[in-house]
């Protein structure tokens, strides 16, 4: 199951980090403690809409742009896990040519008549 307060979390980290900051630095900027915040950035906490907008203004990072990140995430996360959730469809036996002649005792073979793609052969007398 794809968690998205673990992508928000994940965003939020790597915008952090880009910027060379600290929690104490950013989780002060946006008067939200400490240990929220990083619980937040790892996804053990929801963040409200007030906290993700006071953390986007501490990061001076557009709420819009943040998102857009974490819904990238997303759709790569989901692609994943489809991918992984889909079983691969099965590869379909060969054909095998039928060999020499068939023959039904009494019935001539040109009204002999097999029908595919059963695995028993039905044999239909015109």
């Amino acid at each position: 199951m794809i968690l998205l307060r673990r992508l928000l979390g994940d965003v939020l980290r790597r915008q952090r980090q880009r910027q060379g900051r600290t929690l104490r630095e950013v989780s002060s900027s946006a008067r939200v403690s400490l240990g929220y915040l990083s619980e937040v950035e790892r996804g053990q906490k929801e963040a409200s809409s007030e906290l993700l907008s006071a953390i986007c203004d501490a990061l001076d990072v557009r709420m819009s742009e943040l998102m857009r990140e974490v819904s990238d995430e997303l759709a790569l996360a989901e692609l994943a896990q489809s991918a992984a959730a889909t079983p691969s469809e099965p590869v379909p036996a060969p054909v095998r040519p039928m060999l020499g002649s068939v023959s039904v005792k009494g019935v001539p073979p040109e009204r002999v008549t097999i029908k595919a793609p059963s695995e028993a052969v039905d044999v239909v007398a015109a």
